[in-house]
């Protein structure tokens, strides 16, 4: 290695030590929502020994994030084992480790971009460090590296940086007239770890094509190789469109409202140009106030001016691509870094039934971003003929204003308590922010019990959120725990809560609320056994559930409330809603003989065989 190249090596592994050291401020932090179920509650991460047979158990192990994530659930398992347990700390430690790393390898790839684009090699050595930094101090990082799951996102985007640099790699051997055979071949490796991170990892070829387009022109020192790779990618391109036109869009449209969500394919499609525009105002205006973190507040569009921002949104979107195809060949790196940023956002703002917007779905995007902005202030500069030393102080002025972002939102990070706080005064109308505030106050005074020395404050802060956030049962339901705690709970409240549960979309959220009473109910609390049958009910007519959470609630009814008559729609919505060859219809059947209630077991038993005829 060449004494420019190690100083490289040093300039790059300086970027990953920074990088890491910016969010900092939020350790240890604590785990929030994905966390519960996938660190916390999983027992396939559990690991207590390091043994290549535990390890090929967690690797095997059927996961509710994904079936194609076996690394970061690994990697969460071996951090279960260094931890001694479910440790926040040792958790986003390693996450701030994935975090240094990606960024090292970033300004490997800038570095390499530059080159081919004809940044001279002097310039590319600080300019492709500045880059890299801009990307990994960005304060909109803040929700992916500190949020532990999101490690899923974040591995990923380490594989996909790496097969990127490959790829370039071994296309510049082939430009200069050199076998680029084992770049190619490692690029594809590197991608298949990436797959096994996270699903959109998929979007690699896509990444490729944009490279192709703008800074590598398909271009080879054997016109043969030119003229395959024009072909390849044209014979790719052709049968990608195909099968997105043939077989994803037949499977995911849907004219009517999604399952558990409020909007349709077509509102979905419609209102993703808004959300587009939304993140990059966020990445253009870093402002920690303009990243809330809960999104449920967005409202879907339901046609091209309602909201009437929905048709300047698609124009901005078609303008930008057009105009970055226009430009691909004057302004390759700004072109390039607008087609990976829409490329990325392809899968989450298509047509799969997903929430409309989070922010960690930008992890990889905002390398396209860094990359057109960056591609932006280098051509005004040079119009402007400013001194390299100016440019070096703009530079240095816009790092110290991301970090200082990235560090005020990592501090915020700290609790979850803070994180809502700042969610709530970012976007008022978020249920999730206001039932997250009054969660943490509840726990911060000693969870739910009678005594507890914020339970005042807490339904204060749930009533307001009630009120703020009319859509979300979140907080009337929470309210109602609250009250119940302190005695104070009426008929009144029941009624309130239960007239927004006959008119409220009826949203993953919504849907879920039942577990805040159930969960409590056996923990104690003293909810009125009544009402809580009647909210169910009213939930079991409105919402969809699957067999699990239907035997749930089922089961809770039958045994905790001591109402097999009332558990019984439960029960049969379970048979008709799990698999044939699911044994939960037998295991029911079973129960209530136990319980000798042989009437409501015939009735189970006629549910199963009516099931298994319409199977046949």
């Amino acid at each position: 290695m060449s004494k420019a190249n190690i100083r490289y090596l040093l300039a790059s592994l300086l970027v990953g030590v920074v990088a890491a050291l910016l969010f900092t401020p939020g350790l240890p932090g604590e785990f929030i929502f994905d966390d519960t179920p996938n660190l916390i509650n999983n027992p396939a991460i559990q690991l207590t020994q390091l043994s290549g047979q535990a390890l090929a158990d967690v690797l095997t192990s059927p996961q509710m994030s994904g079936t194609l994530r076996a690394l970061p659930t690994l990697s969460f398992a071996v951090d279960y084992w260094r931890g001694g347990g479910p440790d926040p700390m040792v958790f986003k430690t390693t996450n701030l480790v994935i975090h240094a790393l990606t960024a090292c390898a970033l300004a490997w790839l800038f570095h390499g971009l530059l080159l081919v684009a004809g940044v001279r090699s002097e310039r590319a050595r600080w300019l492709a460090p500045a880059l890299a930094l801009a990307w990994a101090a960005h304060p909109l990082q803040v929700s992916s590296v500190l949020y532990a799951v999101q490690r899923i996102q974040t591995m990923g985007t380490l594989f996909l940086v790496l097969a990127l640099w490959a790829y370039l790699h071994a296309r510049h051997a082939q430009i200069q007239g050199r076998s680029g055979r084992k770049g190619l071949l490692l690029s594809a490796l590197l991608w298949v770890v990436a797959m096994g991170c996270k699903e959109d990892s998929v979007l690699l070829p896509a990444y490729t094509l944009a490279l192709e387009l703008t800074v590598l022109r398909f271009a080879a020192a054997d016109a043969g190789l030119a003229r395959r790779l024009r072909r390849g990618y044209l014979l790719a391109t052709l049968a990608g469109a195909a099968i997105y036109m043939l077989g994803v869009i037949p499977h995911y449209w849907q004219w009517d409202t999604l399952p558990g969500r409020e909007f349709s394919t077509l509102e979905r499609l419609l209102s993703q140009p808004r959300v587009l525009c939304m993140y990059l105002w966020q990445i253009l205006v870093p402002l920690p106030g303009n990243m809330p973190f809960y999104y449920d507040w967005l409202q879907p569009s339901r046609g091209l001016l309602q909201p009437w921002t929905t048709l300047p949104a698609i124009a901005a979107v078609l303008a930008l691509l057009g105009t970055a195809w226009h430009l691909r060949h004057r302004w390759p790196l700004f072109a390039l870094g607008v087609f990976l940023f829409f490329a990325n956002h392809f899968i989450a703002s298509n047509v799969v039934g997903l929430e409309l917007a989070f922010e960690h779905r930008n992890h990889f995007a905002l390398i396209g971003a860094v990359l057109a902005a960056g591609s932006l202030l280098a051509y005004a500069s040079q119009g402007l003929r400013l001194r390299p030393a100016v440019g070096v102080s703009v530079c240095a002025v816009l790092f110290l204003s991301l970090a200082s972002a990235t560090m005020l939102r990592s501090h915020v990070w700290r609790t979850s308590a803070g994180i809502a706080s700042a969610g709530k005064e970012a976007a008022p109308t978020s249920g999730r922010a206001w039932v997250q505030l009054c969660r943490s106050q509840l726990l911060e005074g000693g969870g739910a019990v009678p005594g507890n020395t914020r339970l005042d404050e807490a339904i204060a802060t749930c009533t307001e959120g009630a009120a703020t956030a009319p859509q979300s049962l979140n907080s009337p339901t929470l309210l109602i725990l609250l009250k119940t705690l302190r005695g104070n709970a009426t008929p009144q409240d029941w009624d309130r809560l239960q007239a927004r549960m006959q008119t409220v979309p009826m949203t993953h959220d919504n849907a879920r609320v039942y577990t805040i009473l159930l969960s409590h109910k056996r923990m104690g609390v003293d909810l009125d056994t009544a009402e809580l049958l009647e909210s169910f009910d009213i939930l079991l007519e409105r919402a969809t559930y699957g067999p699990q959470n239907l035997a749930n609630l089922g089961y809770f009814v039958m045994h905790d409330l001591s109402a097999p008559d009332r558990a019984l729609p439960y029960l049969l919505r379970t048979i008709e809603a799990a698999p044939a060859s699911d044994p939960v219809g037998s295991e029911i059947a079973t129960t209530l003989r136990a319980r000798g209630r042989l009437d409501l077991a015939e009735r189970v038993e006629a549910a199963i065989r009516k099931r298994s005829a319409i199977a046949r």
